[in-house]
Parts: structure tokens; sequence; C-alpha cells
């Protein structure tokens, strides 16, 4: 059966429209990453690849700010790195408890109940932070083995402080479970000071490179706990005592690793480390700022109180009377920008605004400032 038409009119011109990216991820690409995809294939064991893989994981601890010997890419999504997270610490039985204000915490939720874990959810609405009062009162009711949080809420775009909740975990014996797809490479995170035992993210977003790689860094607490279960790690594609195998010095075969999308990754890690990570998180930081002066001008309302607010990703109160996907849609068709509309409970009323990596560019937000006033002022 022949394929569609348009289908082969896409191939045959090899045409796509172009974009610029100020979703909630993917984000744009610095050129370079881009070109490092283009370099010749190696195999997965070949003793010069084995060599860039060491070189991403002295760059990924470096992004991180941690010293974790546990620390490398999974292949897949930022959410194969959450699920890794899960399967790899929950066992059957074990109480669980997860800081749920968002889409994402709900997915860490979901997941846990998967592998079998004693479920208690705390809640608070979706634009609201947990306060350490909120975690110690959940946690005198109940000890749990572990706890999830998200750092970076990319549904509500809220920055949830962690530091002193990682303490209280810690107190109690548990180990803490941190979201970071929205913020690694983007806003301050440091694994190794405030000891945060297991954080994820995804390489699409403040990273800037394109999806299909979680970066992952588990703390020596967690490793003890992996090494020490009672049960077989459930998910064998996840399973990191497996996985330390391929990306530690014994080099044992696992599976066949993206290769391209580690090149793109090494790139984007060098590209962060050559503006420096505190230089980046303050550039994201100043450019939320500008976009936010610029809302205000707008009339404007962020969705997120400003004392906890993401800078990586704003959201955007949707005015009275506003289609907001036709809005969101306009934007796309007449200028190329793409912008997120709300999930779950903010489905409709928001827009979700990301300002990450190489996207997060003074004149991306002036483009978009923009677009919105001659959209809706």
């Amino acid at each position: 059966m022949a394929p569609p038409s348009d289908i082969q009119e896409l191939i045959r011109e090899n045409h796509l429209p172009p974009r610029i990216l100020l979703g909630p991820g993917p984000s744009l690409c610095d050129p370079r990453v881009l070109q490092a995809m283009a370099a010749p294939l190696l195999g997965h064991l070949d003793p010069a690849y084995l060599k860039l893989m060491d070189h991403i994981q002295e760059l990924l601890r470096y992004v991180f700010r941690t010293q974790n010997r546990l620390t490398l890419p999974i292949s897949g999504t930022g959410s194969a790195a959450m699920e890794a997270a899960i399967a790899n610490l929950v066992e059957p039985g074990d109480a669980v408890l997860i800081c749920v204000n968002g889409y994402f915490s709900q997915r860490q939720a979901e997941m846990a109940r998967r592998y079998g874990g004693q479920v208690r959810e705390i809640y608070r609405s979706w634009g609201e932070i947990f306060t350490l009062e909120d975690v110690t009162r959940a946690l005198d009711e109940g000890p749990a083995k572990i706890v999830c949080l998200v750092q970076a809420e990319t549904s509500t775009g809220v920055l949830q402080p962690v530091a002193e909740i990682a303490k209280l975990v810690h107190r109690q014996g548990g180990l803490l479970i941190v979201d970071a797809v929205t913020s690694l490479g983007g806003i301050p995170l440091e694994v190794d000071e405030w000891e945060l035992d297991i954080v994820y993210s995804c390489s699409q977003k403040c990273l800037g490179c394109p999806p299909g790689l979680g970066p992952i860094t588990f703390g020596p607490r967690a490793e003890a706990v992996l090494h020490n279960r009672r049960t077989k790690v459930a998910n064998w594609y996840l399973d990191m005592a497996l996985l330390e195998k391929y990306w530690g010095p014994e080099r044992v075969y696992h599976h066949t690793a993206p290769i391209t999308m580690n090149y793109a990754l090494l790139e984007g890690l060098r590209i962060v480390a050559e503006e420096g990570i505190q230089n980046r998180w303050e550039r994201h930081r100043r450019n939320a700022q500008l976009f936010w002066d610029g809302l205000s001008d707008l009339g404007l309302v962020c969705h997120a109180p400003l004392e906890y607010r993401l800078p990586s990703l704003t959201t955007v109160r949707v005015p009275e009377g506003v289609d907001e996907a036709a809005v969101r849609r306009h934007l796309l068709d007449t200028y190329h920008i793409e912008i997120g509309g709300g999930l779950g409970e903010l489905k409709g009323k928001v827009w979700r605004v990301g300002l990450m990596g190489y996207s997060s560019q003074p004149e991306n937000v002036i483009l978009l400032l923009e677009a919105l006033r001659r959209e809706i002022g």
C-alpha cells in the first residue's frame, strides 16, 4: 500500500515549518547540538563511544552539582527517568508519600502504585507549594520509606523548595525523590549540598537538547537501598543495577544506546559548562523577569505567585472571554511561535510559556510579548 499523498509530498520536499519553541518542551536546540547529531555512528561498545560516555557522566555530575557515582542518562524521555527512580526504590508494601500539587506529581503516584507501593498523597492547590509543616504533619501521621516531590512543576509554573524537606525526610529514615525535569540546567539545583537522594530530569528542556534521554543521579542512601532490595526491580529495562554495569567500568552490554542522542547530550552539556552553571541560572532568571515585567505591562497575570514562580516555565492566566486555544493556534500560524495550554485542573485557564535552554533569549521574549499584545492587547 502506497503512503498517503501528503506524506509523499513531505518526504519529497523535506519541508517542515520553522518554529520558535516557547512551550513547556521541547525547547530550541543550539545549532551545535543539532550538528553533533550528524556525526558518524559508532557502536555502543566502541572504545571511542565508551570514552564519550565517561565525558557525559562527568558533565552530568557538574550540572547536577554532585559527586554521585551512579549518574547517567536513561535511554528514554523524562517519564522514563521518573519511572526508573520509582521502580528502583519502591518494593511491594513500601510506604510512599507523594506531594501532589500538579499533573506530574499525580504521575509519580500512579507509577508508585503500579510497583506495589502503599501510596499516601497530600495535596496543595495547583499553584501552591508544600511547606515544611505540611510534610512534617504527613510524616508524623505515618513514616514513609520514600517521599516524592516535584521541584519544577511543569503544569503549574511553581518552584518547590526541597532542601529543608530533604533533611526532614532523612530524619524520619526515608529517601527523597525529586523531579527536576524543568529545572536541571536552568535554575539552582544542588544535589549534594541539599542531600537529595534521587533526582531525575530530561534532555529537551533547560539542557537544550532533543527529547529522548532522561538524566538521573542516585545518592549514597539510594544506592544502598537499590543494592539491598528484597526483590528484583520489576522493570528490567530501567533496572539501575544493570544499567550501572554498562555505564560503569565493567561495560556489560545492556541495550543498544541511542548513539546520536548521546552525541547531542554531550554537546549540550559542553555548552552548559562553557556558559557556567551559575551564569546559566542567572540568564534564565533574567529573561523570565523580562517576560514577567512585559506581561504586567500588558495587563496579564501569572498564575504562580512571585515568591515561588518558576523562571523556566511561566503559567499565564487567560483573560476572561479569550479563547486560549485560538490564541495559541494563531501564534503558531502567524508568528511560528509555539506556547502550551494548561493541563488537568488548569486546562483552558492558562498558557504555559517555556524559556528554557537555547530558547531563553531576550529576543524571543520581546517577540512573544509583541505577538501577545497584537492578539489580545
